[in-house]
């Protein structure tokens, strides 16, 4: 008896329990993986599991459970599986460059939001040919079912280890982690440094494409080497690869900087320098219109223009706390030996023309709103077109108000956020990005910030994400980014709660009681950079801007030249009542002439031969070949206008 309940005793102490998704409870024997608990709810689980979950962290098919743990089984299915298919595919694509230039010094490759990408040391630049020689290594590598493993060694043992391999920068890396162990995944006959999880094999990787070929200095640093960074993406199967590769064929088609060229809307030269779009009248006409549309929304809304200098002392942004915290993105110059800063914000400027003079609670909120041009400094590397430039306008607002006021100001910028999003037909997220490492400001001063915003956002009834540690130096902000038609994301709206500033700048308000308070401030912006935000319209609407934004809405087209005359009458017409209209009496074929208006995405062209100059009227093509009813040139005016009112 004493034996048997020993070995009762043994078996018992030797299983675990864990807990499901579900709240359900699993024994298992001690010493079991997540991919044991997969098999003991099923054969399907197993086969389908990638990794999985202990306690909310990601982790290893062979990761050892605890007694108590809380498990999730990740599959394809799960939100997680993608970050996991495309690091292991790195890895595969490191492993596959290793093979055929072993000369090549691995860095560092993650997963990124559309893909993943590797950097690599390499003297000879990769070329097309070579990704495809990769792609295809790939492929072998895949379907030789190679298993992947993770390893534990000390820091110092790890370092050794890449160093006798050749790897200097895997040696580098675990240095600067400062830690006793780190983590090493190994399949067939490469090794990297890497937390993981990754997938269990090689053959779990199904459908990957290579991308691109791209310069990237080691650790974002121009000081340091340049890499070559080939750019890969994958997905769960061969269909969603291919609706991605479509995607980006798409977006190719639509890309800004090729169609902002063949419509004459802006440019870039060298001579001018990088990041300082020239905008061509066609393109400023774009501006114009949106710049139009928002001073009127915003009068509509309380809103007072203001308009502040392009240059301010020094001293202001020592104040401010910019020269500490934004220092790298200005740039400075000088007038009669005192040191300016070209303006990357509007704020310093509003906050002055609030302490010009005394202010009363009844005065608040005060709500002001420039399109204001700023310069900040980005690096060349970054550079992309109107989405990321050194010169841009801001359609800036601040509003400073009391306290009591705070939440139905913030609330007030939303809906202003929703309505102008609904008028473009833009979808949109919203995230909390919470205090950033490098701020100014007490906690508790933070504290009222986030939650003024955090509180606006819950009742808004929207949902939103948290970012841990990306508000600006002096306030949290909500960020909104819109989707484009190709479901892409791109940042917009911005609403930040400072108390910060007005305290630096000594901003205050006689309230009620007659004691003088300080007001709050809150920055945003609707449409953002006014420059991104046509770079994304063109994308979204490849060039076919709805009438009522369109730089040009018609083109007065002439058969032969007896109908000028007439058609430059009708011309003026247009012009005159408002109407952004073009004219096109080239002794040209009709055909030419109208195959050159739809090339130019004009919305309509009113054809004129001798018919419409006997009777007055002009025949409207819309540009994808719709004829409308020949029509006097005041029933099109009046036509136009109409669209147009009904699109707003």
């Amino acid at each position: 008896m004493p034996f048997l309940f020993a070995l009762l005793k043994g078996k018992i102490m030797s299983m675990i329990t864990v807990t499901l998704p579900d709240n359900s409870l699993r024994e298992l024997c001690k010493s079991a993986t997540v991919y044991d608990l997969a098999a003991s709810i099923g054969a399907g689980l197993a086969k389908a599991a990638l990794a999985g979950k202990i306690n909310g962290q990601l982790s290893d098919l062979s990761s050892v459970l605890n007694n108590g743990d809380r498990v999730e089984i990740v599959t394809e299915k799960s939100p997680e599986a993608l970050e996991i298919i495309r690091h292991s595919t790195s890895h595969l694509m490191a492993q596959a460059v290793k093979e055929l230039f072993p000369q090549a010094k691995v860095t560092i490759g993650p997963a990124i939001e559309t893909g993943f990408y590797y950097d690599f040391d390499i003297d000879k630049p990769f070329t097309p040919e070579d990704l495809e020689r990769i792609e295809a290594k790939m492929l072998l590598l895949a379907s030789a079912d190679q298993k992947i493993e993770r390893h534990e060694y000390s820091s110092a043992d790890a370092v050794s280890m890449f160093e006798a391999m050749g790897e200097p920068y895997k040696a580098e890396l675990i240095n600067d982690l400062g830690v006793e162990h780190v983590s090493v995944y190994t399949q067939g006959t490469f090794a990297d440094l890497c937390r993981g999880p990754h997938l269990p094999s090689t053959a779990r990787i199904k459908a990957f494409k290579l991308l691109s070929i791209a310069g990237a200095y080691w650790r974002g640093n121009e000081k340091n080497r340049m890499l070559q960074r080939i750019y890969g993406t994958a997905f769960v199967d061969k269909k969603e690869l291919e609706a991605y590769l479509h995607r980006i064929e798409e977006a190719k088609r639509r890309d800004h900087r090729k169609i902002g060229r063949e419509l004459d809307l802006f440019s870039f030269s060298d001579e001018v320098g990088a990041g300082f779009p020239i905008w061509h009248p066609k393109g400023a006409m774009l501006r114009t219109v949106l710049e139009d549309f928002e001073r009127k929304e915003h009068l509509k809304r309380d809103y007072d223009i203001v308009v502040g200098p392009q240059i301010l002392k020094s001293e202001l942004w020592q104040r401010s706390g910019h020269y500490e915290n934004y220092r790298e993105n200005m740039y400075f110059t000088e007038v009669d030996e005192q040191s300016y800063g070209i303006k990357p914000m509007n704020c310093l400027s509003h906050m002055m023309i609030y302490k010009s003079q005394l202010r009363s609670y009844r005065d608040l909120p005060l709500r002001y709103f420039e399109l204001g041009t700023v310069h900040r400094h980005e690096r060349a590397g970054v550079l992309h077109g109107l989405m990321r430039v050194r010169c841009f306008t801001q359609d800036d607002a601040h509003i400073l108000c009391t306290p009591e006021q705070l939440d139905a100001e913030i609330k007030g910028v939303l809906a202003f956020v929703n309505d102008v999003m609904a008028i473009f037909g833009f979808e949109y997220e919203m995230e909390l990005s919470t205090r950033p490492e490098k701020s100014i400001g007490s906690d508790s001063d933070w504290e009222q910030a986030t939650g003024a915003l955090l509180s606006a956002l819950k009742d808004s009834g929207r949902p939103y994400e948290i970012n841990e540690g990306d508000g600006a130096f002096y306030g949290p902000k909500i960020d909104i980014k819109l989707r484009d038609c190709l479901d892409r994301r791109w940042q917009c709206a911005t609403i930040q709660c400072d108390f910060t500033l007005p305290e630096r700048f000594d901003l205050t308000y006689v309230a009620s009681d007659g004691e003088r308070k300080r007001p709050i401030m809150v920055h945003r912006v609707i449409l953002g950079s006014i420059e991104r935000f046509i770079g994304v319209l063109i994308e979204h609407f490849a060039g076919s801007f709805p009438l009522w934004i369109s730089p040009v809405q018609a083109v007065v087209v002439t058969v032969t030249d007896n109908q000028i005359p007439f058609a430059q009458d009708v011309y003026r017409q247009l012009r005159n009542a408002g109407i952004r209209v073009e004219r096109d009496i080239r002794n040209e074929k009709l055909s030419f002439k109208i195959r050159e208006a739809q090339l130019q995405k004009i919305p309509y062209m009113l054809v004129i031969g001798d018919k419409e100059v006997e009777q007055g009227t002009v025949t409207a093509r819309y540009r994808d070949g719709k004829n409308l009813p020949a029509m006097k040139p005041e029933e099109f005016i009046e036509f136009v206008k109409q669209e147009c009112k009904n699109f707003k």
